[in-house]
C-alpha cells in the first residue's frame, strides 16, 4: 500500500495496462490517418500565412485545391512543394494565391522530383519547428529571469470580453491581483470553425477568437507584466475542435505556454467526429511535447452533463487514457495538467469528503502531473454568498490535496458574464484560503480505512471495472455507447468526417518525422 489512500500499486499498474491496451488501437488509428488540420498545419509550419479578402486562409485554399487534384491521403507536403519546383515560385503563400486563383495543378511526384519536393518539404517545415524550439528557450529564459509563482498550486483565471483589446487590460488587471495564469477562452463556436480566423478580433461572442495575432497581442502583454511583477505570468488557450492541430502549431510559434487540449473534448461536446479528434489530438501533443506547452485535459465536462459521484470513476478512466495518449505522443509528467473538477451536489451528504477523496485520488495516481482543479459550476444557484462559499470550500480542497493549477471560481458563475469586480472577489478568496492553509496537504492525511480511503479505493476499482469492459470491446464502442459524460458519439458520424483520410502507400509529413525522431 502507498500514499495518503493506501492505494494498491499492483491494482494502480492494472489499471495504466488496461489504459494503454484501450488506447493502443485508436493510436494505430491516428497514425495511420491524416486530417485537412494535421495538413494545414503542416504548411503553416512551412510559411504559409494571411488570409483572402473573404477572410478565407490560405492555408485552406492550397489544401482544398491539393485535394481537388490529388485527394488528401498523399498529405499536402510533396504535392505542394513540387508545385513550387515546377511554378518557379519560392513563396509558398504565393503559391497558395496562385492555387486559389485556379492556375496551378497539383500531381503527386515520383522518382528525382519526388525525392526532391520532400527534401524541401522538410527543409521549409523544419525552419518552422526551429522558431518553436527559440519560443520555448525564450521561455525558459524569462522563467528563470522573473521567476515562478511562490506557491502552488498556480491561480488560473479566465478573461474574455469578445475583443483583444478590452482582454489585455483586464489580463493584466488580473495578474497584478494574483493571478498567474491568465485563460482566454474562445468565442461560442470557433471550435465548430474549420479554419482559423487572421488577425486581431473584436466581435468574439462569450469568448475572443483564437488567432495567431490575438495570441501574439496577449503574450507581448503579459510578458510586459511579468516584467513588472517579477514573476512570469502564463497564458492560455484552446487546442480542441476541428483545428486543434493548427491551434498548437500557432501556440507554440507564439509562446503560449498551455493549451487546453482534451482526448476526448471535441467528440462528446461538440459532436466532432471520433476519428478526426484522434488524429488531430495526436498531431498536436507532438506539438506541445516540442513547444514545451502543459496540456490541460477537460475530465470536467464529463461532471455537468454526468453525476459527479456515480460518474466519478469515468473521470479516472479519462485521466489514465489522457495520460497513455500524452506519454505516447512525447508529453512527459511535468506537462500534464489532467483535469478534474468539484462538481459533487453541495446537498448530497458528506460532499465534501467525497470531493476530498475524489482530489486526493487523482493526486495519488498522478503525483508528477500539475493537475488542473476546476470549481463548481453546476450547482451554482445565483446565491452569490452561496457561490463564495462553495468557491472556498473548493479552494480549501485544492490545498488540501496539493493540486498544481487551480481554476479561480467565481460566485457569478452562470448568472453573468463576470465584472472585474467579480474577479477581485473571487481572487480575494483565493489569496485567503492560500495564506492561511497553503501548505495543509502537509499535514492533512485521512483515516486509515475510513471513509476517504475507502471511497477512493471504490473509485479506483470501479475505473478498473470499466476500463475491462471498454478492452474488451473497443474505446470507440464505448464513446458511441455514452460511458463518458453520457453522450452518444459514434465513429462513423459527426462533424469533420469528410476531412479525415487513411495515408497512402507514398504519405508523407515532414512534421511528424522531424517530431517523432530522438531527442
Amino acid at each position: 500500500m502507498t500514499g495518503k489512500l493506501g492505494l494498491d500499486p499492483v491494482l494502480v499498474s492494472r489499471a495504466r495496462e488496461l489504459a494503454r491496451r484501450a488506447g493502443q488501437p485508436v493510436v494505430d488509428l491516428a497514425r495511420s490517418h491524416t486530417t485537412v488540420s494535421v495538413e494545414r498545419a503542416v504548411l503553416r509550419l512551412a510559411g504559409v500565412s494571411g488570409a483572402d479578402p473573404d477572410g478565407i486562409p490560405w492555408v485552406n485554399r492550397l489544401v482544398d485545391a491539393v485535394v481537388a487534384d490529388v485527394g488528401l491521403g498523399h498529405g499536402v507536403a510533396v504535392p505542394v512543394f513540387d508545385a513550387l519546383a515546377r511554378e518557379g515560385v519560392s513563396d509558398v503563400t504565393l503559391l497558395a494565391q496562385k492555387a486559389a486563383a485556379g492556375s496551378v495543378r497539383f500531381e503527386v511526384p515520383s522518382g528525382k522530383a519526388a525525392t526532391a519536393a520532400r527534401r524541401a518539404a522538410r527543409k521549409a517545415v523544419a525552419a518552422g519547428i526551429r522558431r518553436i524550439d527559440r519560443r520555448r528557450a525564450e521561455r525558459d529564459r524569462l522563467v528563470k529571469r522573473h521567476g515562478d509563482p511562490k506557491q502552488r498550486p498556480w491561480i488560473y483565471l479566465i478573461v474574455a470580453t469578445g475583443d483583444i483589446y478590452e482582454d489585455i487590460p483586464q489580463a493584466q488587471a488580473a495578474a497584478r491581483a494574483g493571478a498567474d495564469v491568465i485563460a482566454v477562452i474562445r468565442s461560442t463556436g470557433q471550435s465548430l470553425l474549420d479554419y482559423v480566423p487572421e488577425g486581431a478580433t473584436r466581435e468574439g461572442f462569450a469568448g475572443t477568437y483564437a488567432t495567431q495575432e490575438n495570441f501574439r497581442l496577449m503574450r507581448a502583454a503579459l510578458d510586459e507584466t511579468s516584467r513588472e511583477l517579477g514573476r512570469y505570468v502564463r497564458l492560455t488557450n484552446y487546442a480542441s475542435g476541428l483545428c486543434m492541430p493548427e491551434m498548437a502549431t500557432l501556440a507554440g510559434l507564439e509562446r503560449l505556454d498551455m493549451m487546453l487540449n482534451d482526448s476526448m473534448y471535441g467528440i462528446l461536446f461538440r459532436d466532432i467526429n471520433p476519428i478526426r479528434t484522434f488524429v488531430d489530438q495526436r498531431f498536436s501533443r507532438q506539438v506541445h511535447a516540442r513547444a514545451g506547452i502543459i496540456i490541460n485535459t477537460g475530465e470536467d465536462n464529463y461532471l455537468t452533463t454526468a453525476d459527479a459521484v456515480d460518474e466519478a470513476h469515468t473521470v479516472t478512466v479519462s485521466q489514465l487514457l489522457n495520460e497513455f495518449f500524452a506519454h505516447e505522443a512525447g508529453l512527459s509528467d511535468g506537462l500534464l495538467g489532467l483535469g478534474h473538477a468539484f462538481e459533487i451536489n453541495p446537498d448530497v451528504p458528506e460532499s465534501f469528503r467525497l470531493e476530498l477523496a475524489h482530489a486526493l485520488l487523482a493526486r495519488e495516481l498522478f503525483p508528477d502531473a500539475p493537475l488542473k482543479w476546476m470549481p463548481p459550476t453546476k450547482h451554482m444557484t445565483g446565491d452569490v454568498f452561496r457561490g463564495n462559499l462553495l468557491d472556498g470550500f473548493f479552494n480549501l480542497v485544492g490545498t488540501m490535496t496539493g493540486q498544481g493549477i487551480l481554476l479561480v471560481g467565481m460566485m457569478t458563475e452562470a448568472v453573468v458574464t463576470p465584472w472585474l469586480s467579480d474577479r477581485d472577489v473571487a481572487l480575494q478568496n483565493v489569496r485567503y484560503v492560500l495564506g492561511a492553509a497553503g501548505g495543509l496537504h502537509e499535514d492533512f492525511v485521512p483515516a486509515p480505512g475510513g471513509f476517504i480511503q475507502q471511497r477512493a479505493h471504490r473509485v479506483l476499482g470501479e475505473a478498473v471495472e470499466l476500463l475491462e469492459r471498454i478492452g474488451e470491446q473497443s474505446l470507440l464502442t464505448a464513446i458511441a455507447e455514452g460511458t463518458f459524460g453520457i453522450m452518444k458519439r459514434p465513429a462513423d458520424r459527426g462533424k469533420g468526417l469528410d476531412g479525415v483520410a487513411r495515408h497512402e502507400g507514398d504519405y508523407y509529413n515532414p512534421a511528424t518525422e522531424i517530431l517523432e525522431q530522438p531527442s
